[in-house]
This record gives C-alpha cells, structure tokens and sequence, in this order.
C-alpha cells in the first residue's frame, strides 16, 4: 500500500500542496483530479523523490519509503523523459538496467512488452518516428519494464486520440492488475470508466477521496420519472428538487422525500410509467466539491 500522510510543499509564502493524506491500494486504479494548479503533479514528484515536501510523509505499507523502494516504483512523469533519437528496444533496455535488472533479463523484459503493447515491429525503429499514441505506449512500458511495485502515471492518456485510450486502458489493466495505481487525468470520462477509488484536489487541499461507489452513494439520491402527461407540477412538490424537466420526462433530486413518499405522491397526481434511480456521474461530484 502506497499512502500519503500531510504532504505539504511551499515555494516561499506560496502553499501549493496543503496537508493532503490518501492511500493508492493494491490491485485498484485510483484517479487523481484537479484543475490546472491544483497540486496533482506537485504532490506526485513528491511521491517520487524528486521534490522534497516542505512536511509530511510518503509510506510503503506502513513505514517511510526508503529510495531504495522508490527505485522500483514504475513512474510516468508529466514531462516525457524518452529519447526521440534512441531505438525503442534499446532504451527500454537501458531505462530496466539503470533500475539494476541484468542485461538477459532486461532483454526479455523489453521483448515481452512490445509485443503486449503490439510493438515489436517498431523495436528497431527511433522513438520520434512513431506515432504520438505508439510514443504513449513505449512510455508506459518504460515505467512497466522493471516490474514495478506501484505506479505513478502523471497523465498518461494525455494527447490519444479515443481508440488509442481504449487500447492504452486495457493494457495497463493487464499489466498493472495487482499494483498500487495513481494516475491524473482531465478526462473526467476516463476516470468515471477506470477508476476504483478517488482523490479529488482543489486549491492544494483534498475535498473528497473513497472509493467510487462511496462518493456517489454520499450524492443526493436522483430519480427519473415518466408519466403519462406533462411532469411540470412536480417544481411545486416540496422535498425535491426538479434538475429537468421535458414534457412528461423529469430528473429529481430528493431531499427530505423519501422513495416511498414520491411514488405515492406520483400516484396519485398521474400516471406513472417509470420511476428509476439515477447514479450521479463522478464528473459532477467532482464539479460540485472544487466549486
């Protein structure tokens, strides 16, 4: 298990990471969402070891990561640190020796993703002369290539075209399985599909994490009604809220109304044709907690 504990990182009097604490579990994707600036890569390079926290910890089931363990994290940067001048096989080669893999293992290593990530036709061929999605999946088998205990993917789908991420998020599930994983992602989509638990960051600070079940089930409940003339009466029934309402079609939000009590008050004002609940996307819980 890979838990943060009260990162904060300051640059002079600015406080860009603030006490933020959650834990990547084993075998679940976590997603990591944020506007821009609001600390995701920051509080990732302080994962890694590449900027120090101004306080806080970073914990490997239980104790503070030594570099030795952080040495066999597998991590994606934001920056993209592959060589566009060095053959593909060759690179992942070098990046799985310079994490102390012998150079018959590395070998076999780098051979075994290519051709899970259908590149070995391309081991020979310059990284700049394949194609952004093909230079995404050669970047996420050099943070794969030395059999990583976590990883840490800063971006990863970033710049791929929708067929590449559905071939790219199949991978990295066959791949990554049993591992802690924490990537950042804009595309809430993405998240909503892949993801097993949160960490929404807002200004520096977390405003929600859990699973994804969690956080929608700490939604209000939302139902969709259909009734046999126009829903509109409904704006005037109080303990809900009517989000929408289109001829005899609404979306509710109940409030202090409970199932029983709608159904019944549907019943007798109309005919019902459907009463259903609706679960609440992740994109806009996580709209309504940076608000």
């Amino acid at each position: 298990m890979l838990t943060v504990e009260s990162l904060t990182r300051a640059f002079g009097d600015t406080v860009v990471v603030d006490d933020v604490s959650f834990q990547v579990r084993p075998g679940r994707m976590t997603g990591f969402v944020g506007a821009n600036g609001a600390g995701k890569t920051t509080t990732m390079r302080m994962m890694m070891g590449v900027l120090a926290p101004t306080s806080g910890r970073v914990l490997w089931d239980g104790h503070d990561v030594t570099a030795a363990e952080r040495r066999r994290f597998g991590y994606m940067p934001e920056e993209r640190g592959l060589y566009p001048r060095m053959a593909v096989a060759d690179q992942l080669v070098y990046f799985a020796r310079l994490h102390g893999m012998d150079a018959p293992s590395a070998r076999a290593r780098t051979a075994d993703l290519l051709e899970h990530f259908g590149l070995s036709e391309r081991a020979g061929d310059l990284l700049d002369t394949l194609s952004l999605g093909n230079q995404q999946r050669v970047q996420i088998a050099a943070a794969l290539v030395h059999e990583p205990t976590a990883l840490v993917l800063d971006e990863p789908f970033s710049g791929l075209d929708p067929l590449a991420v559905d071939s790219m998020v199949d991978l990295l599930r066959d791949e990554a399985g049993t591992l802690p994983v924490l990537f950042s992602s804009h595309q809430l989509d993405l998240v909503e599909r892949l993801c097993d638990d949160l960490v929404v960051l807002s200004r520096g600070r977390v405003v929600a994490s859990g699973s994804a079940d969690a956080l929608r089930g700490s939604a209000r409940e939302r139902h969709r009604v259909r009734l046999g003339g126009d829903a509109a009466w409904l704006r005037d029934v109080r303990g809900l809220t009517v989000l929408d309402a289109d001829g005899p079609t609404a979306l509710l939000e109940l409030e202090d109304l409970a199932v029983a009590e709608l159904v019944r008050l549907l019943t007798e004002r109309a005919d019902v044709l459907e009463v259903a609940t609706v679960r609440q996307p992740l994109s806009e819980i996580f709209r309504e907690v940076t608000r």
